[in-house]
């Protein structure tokens, strides 16, 4: 096997792409249910890996943020690496990813204003739901490696299951979806590093069921040639 860190030496690494991912977990506090999906085979970025709803951040995302309803101590985790209007469409980038590859709606019940707005506005009004996000919470962040040819800057944030509606069906983002066992999933399914990462840390924040606490440090996840580095934010 060649050696990366001599290969291509003076290539500028691809800068990494804004994204989020949401760990929809449910049931109890000791081993619950975590929502994982396949992605396709053919995928450019991780295929045949189960992993997280989730997927980079559109313009649009930007422009539809501030119809999702956002817990102030979330926006001040975010606050510290990221400006407020990324930070907001990280948070409805999520929410719309999250649709997309499940079919699944986080909020609560109430309604959405849909003029002249997107097929996720629409959604929620169809199903008499609104992005009202109390209990999200912003847990961890990761940046894939300098080397990799495709790179991501994936904040991961965690909601119980209980407050997703709608009917769960595999869709062309992700196959095989649907709810496993946290203890099956980290034991069986082959998680890549940096999904462990994120369901090891939801699990903290599950099993001590705290409320949202703005001062709390999030962890980041990077690289450097062939080490994992976690620091505090």
């Amino acid at each position: 096997m060649s050696d990366l860190r001599s290969s291509a030496p003076s290539k500028r690494p691809v800068r990494p792409r804004d994204a989020a991912s949401v760990v929809l977990l449910r049931g109890s506090r000791e081993d619950p249910e975590v929502l994982l999906g396949r992605r396709r085979l053919d995928a450019r970025f991780m295929p045949g890996i189960y992993v997280f709803p989730g997927g980079r951040v559109d313009r649009a995302d930007y422009r539809h943020a501030a119809s999702a309803l956002i817990e102030d101590s979330v926006l001040q985790k975010m606050q510290r690496h990221c400006p407020t209007g990324r930070a907001k469409a990280l948070i409805w980038a999520a929410l719309r990813e999250t649709w997309e590859e499940s079919g699944l709606l986080i909020g609560q019940p109430g309604q959405i204003e849909t003029h002249d707005l997107s097929d996720l506005h629409e959604a929620y009004a169809d199903a008499g739901h609104a992005p009202v996000l109390n209990g999200l919470d912003y847990i961890a962040r990761a940046i894939t490696p300098a080397r990799n040819p495709i790179r991501y800057n994936t904040r991961f944030f965690l909601i119980d299951g209980a407050n997703a509606a709608g009917k769960l069906h595999h869709t062309s983002e992700l196959e095989d979806i649907g709810w496993r066992r946290v203890s099956e999933a980290l034991d069986t399914y082959g998680l890549m590093n940096v999904t462990s990462f994120a369901l090891e840390e939801a699990m903290k924040h599950w099993r001590e069921g705290a409320p949202l606490n703005s001062a709390r440090k999030v962890p980041l996840l990077s690289t450097r040639v062939d080490t994992k580095l976690i620091t505090m934010e």
